[in-house]
């Protein structure tokens, strides 16, 4: 949920003040706060996690849960950077980007796991934000209606259509030749 709208621009220095007990996010320059995730979306999340991560055990890349933070700017000061994510799940195979606060730059993939308050802002505000950023691979899983939305950055810097996928179907991940996600364990009808 979004702050009133103020004049206020927020930095990623400001974030490091807040309470660590809330979970924030900054999108050019403006705080959203993020609603504690339900039972079934956490389920969702940590299939998922287990399924990435069991496949990167010998591998270079690395999966993250949330919470983990994602600055999605390039700069360095803390006070130049505007954009400030933590998404529900993150993977980054570039070991330079990743430092004790998380991640500075795009990560190669993200998934975001749509909730009722956040499908606005994981559907448009992060969409925009995650192919302007360059991110490979942007999953958005739909836990209530059991569908996942892959999207793929194209030679042209944008996503194309979605490849979409339902509760039975396995979802060969793009950025890995051979790693697949089990849908169905996913979404618990195993």
């Amino acid at each position: 949920m979004p702050l009133p709208r103020c004049e206020q621009k927020y930095s990623y220095a400001d974030y490091l003040t807040w309470d660590e007990e809330e979970r924030w996010e900054i999108i050019d320059g403006a705080p959203y706060m993020q609603a504690t995730p339900s039972r079934i979306h956490q389920e969702v999340l940590m299939e998922l996690s287990r399924q990435i991560s069991n496949y990167l055990l010998d591998k270079q890349c690395k999966v993250y849960p949330a919470p983990f933070c994602v600055r999605l700017d390039e700069e360095t000061s803390e006070k130049k950077i505007n954009n400030v994510v933590e998404p529900d799940i993150t993977v980054v195979c570039d070991k330079s980007k990743l430092d004790d606060k998380g991640c500075k730059g795009a990560p190669d993939m993200i998934i975001e796991v749509i909730s009722p308050s956040s499908g606005k802002m994981d559907r448009y505000i992060k969409f925009n934000k995650y192919e302007s950023a360059g991110i490979k691979v942007y999953w958005l899983v739909e836990p209530d209606q059991r569908l996942v939305s892959v999207f793929t950055i194209q030679p042209n810097g944008k996503y194309g259509r979605p490849e979409m996928y339902a509760d039975v179907d396995k979802v060969k991940v793009s950025i890995f030749p051979d790693l697949e996600i089990d849908l169905s364990s996913v979404f618990g009808i195993t």
